[in-house]
């Protein structure tokens, strides 16, 4: 009898049997590509028959995975290759926006395309920008009426809210800026923007994803100027953004000047010193009237206002006289007056101790000859705000008649001398 146990053989390898779901299915975007342009070029260019056969495709062709090749082929007729080019093995249609019509009508039924395509597959909106990013970094690549078809269906896309306005970070490429080609670009972008929607509109967006300010980098570094900007974009017929822009370096040059205002202020600088500095500043399209407003606030916030009625207007009085001669610097148009009488009567109101303080600011300033009689009878006449009103006319009614007799007399005296 064999007492010794049989060995059990052993195994070299194992073997899974895979269950069918969990086999990873080959990534084919030829065959993807086969089935989408043979569906459109069934369509016959007809747009409502592409987004239909579009629609019932998502059903039974993977779009989530195969979402670029779809996108590639609905702007370019086929599969891109690195930097924007169709391969030449690649099988093309000519029911794409590359091969339609360059003009808004055309674009703008597109843009439907892929609204009708985007609002039914949600899940195709992040692919759809990044195709959007690439195809923008792959500009030099297509024709300049590609570019400009491009162009027109990006920014009826941007005002449909079909793309996000960071889609124009791609336009910041060097090779791009360098050419011209993103400053080309972006003028007919945003002129099928604005046209579909108005500068206010575009200007919220852009300001919501912070490119409201940087629109200046479309130009090489040597090129960013204001001026050029402006020429550049006015030529072409969009006077409105280079506006915007405009007014954006105006907002930007005036929170600069309030802060250094403030800090040079609180320094104790001398007088001469910051109206060298404001008038320098002043060159970068600040009008008198806005630094007068910014002076008088910077005036009034470098001090520790006491809480007590009867003692503000004393403390205001001699701070005051202290800034006489740096106001007075930018005061020598009226209307830069009017402006400092209404920041004057807006500030009075809304610190209420100083609502007592209003008309002896007024004659400080006129005799320091800040203010003049004219812009001062015309505030009291008809150009002064609601806010506090029937207070501060009340307050200056004795001073505004005795600078109309002054004003009668010196007039009669005049006429004598004649």
């Amino acid at each position: 009898m064999n007492n010794q146990k049989q060995q059990k053989p052993t195994l070299s390898g194992q073997r899974f049997k895979t269950r069918k779901r969990d086999e990873k299915e080959r990534f084919d975007p030829t065959q993807f590509q086969d089935c989408i342009i043979q569906g459109l070029n069934e369509t016959g260019n007809d747009l409502e028959a592409v987004a239909k056969f579009l629609d019932a495709s998502g059903a039974k062709l993977d779009y989530r995975r195969y979402a670029e090749t779809l996108f590639d082929i609905l702007v370019a007729g086929g599969m891109l290759a690195p930097g924007g080019t169709l391969a030449d093995d690649v099988i093309r249609t000519d029911v794409c926006v590359f091969s339609a019509q360059e003009d808004l009508e055309t674009m703008t039924a597109f843009a439907q395309v892929f609204n009708k395509l985007i609002r039914r597959y949600k899940y195709l909106e992040k692919g759809f920008e990044e195709e959007v990013k690439k195809l923008l970094l792959f500009l030099k690549g297509f024709s300049e009426s590609e570019r400009n078809k491009l162009a027109m269906l990006t920014g009826i896309l941007l005002a449909n809210g079909n793309l996000s306005a960071s889609i124009l970070n791609s336009l910041y490429n060097e090779n791009l800026v360098k050419e011209g080609v993103s400053a080309a670009f972006a003028v007919k972008l945003f002129k099928s923007w604005i046209n579909e929607k108005d500068i206010n509109a575009v200007a919220g967006m852009l300001r919501k994803v912070n490119m409201d300010n940087r629109l200046m980098e479309l130009f090489p570094a040597n090129k960013q100027s204001l001026e050029h900007f402006t020429k550049y974009f006015t030529d072409a017929g969009l006077k409105e953004l280079a506006e915007y822009v405009r007014n954006q370096q105006t907002i930007g040059a005036r929170k600069e000047l309030q802060k250094e205002l403030q800090e040079m202020m609180s320094r104790d600088e001398p007088l001469k010193d910051i109206t060298l500095y404001i008038k320098e500043e002043m060159k970068k399209n600040i009008s008198e009237q806005t630094v007068i407003g910014i002076l008088w606030s910077s005036v009034m916030s470098c001090v520790e206002w006491n809480k007590k009625e009867e003692l503000v207007t004393e403390q205001a009085i001699k701070h005051l006289k202290q800034y006489s001669p740096l106001l007075a610097a930018f005061t020598t148009q009226g209307q830069s007056e009017l402006t400092l009488l209404l920041k004057i009567q807006e500030y009075c109101y809304d610190n209420i101790h100083f609502m007592k303080s209003f008309q002896k600011i007024v004659v400080l300033f006129y005799k320091a000859e800040v203010l003049s009689e004219e812009p001062i009878l015309k505030w009291y006449k008809d150009a002064h705000v609601a806010k506090g009103k029937s207070v501060f006319l009340d307050q200056m009614k004795k001073f505004v008649e005795w600078l109309k007799n002054a004003e009668e007399e010196s007039e009669s005296d005049t006429e004598e001398g004649d």
